[in-house]
């Protein structure tokens, strides 16, 4: 099997801020058009958290803190792409969210949980809803 055929780590997380969460517009990739929160591939010898804060930094220039495992999936929904994603939380600590990469993100908001806009991408839809579902491995397919 080559690397191509090998599946990726993404790592993407759920950022709070008294009671919104981040999203950003995808452009760029599978899910171009769609909200999603700060996220992407874990490097090597990277832990989650650290992931987290650097992706988070690079995409939108902000700091979290408080960061935790939420749940994890195994992602074939965008075939031919196959990735392990691990689901994060986080609260936002500092900074106002600036897009620092124009070619993979129009615009970072703040939404209110309940007046998130559309469409939402797959996988922060799933992170939204688990906040109250808890669950901790998605098969999605």
């Amino acid at each position: 099997m080559n690397n191509e055929n090998r599946p990726k780590v993404g790592v993407g997380v759920l950022i709070l801020k008294e009671g919104e969460v981040l999203l950003g517009k995808r452009k760029g990739s599978h899910g171009s058009g769609e909200y999603a929160f700060p996220g992407g591939h874990l490097e090597y010898m990277e832990s989650f958290e650290e992931c987290a804060r650097r992706e988070t930094k690079e995409e939108c220039g902000i700091e979290i803190k408080n960061i935790r495992f939420q749940f994890v999936a195994n992602v074939s929904l965008y075939a031919p792409k196959h990735y392990v994603h691990i689901s994060l939380v986080a609260d936002w600590e500092e900074g106002d969210p600036t897009v620092l990469e124009p070619e993979k993100c129009d615009s970072w908001e703040w939404y209110a949980l309940n007046e998130l806009p559309t469409p939402v991408f797959k996988l922060a839809e799933l992170s939204i809803e688990n906040i109250s579902t808890q669950i901790k491995y998605i098969p999605l397919e």
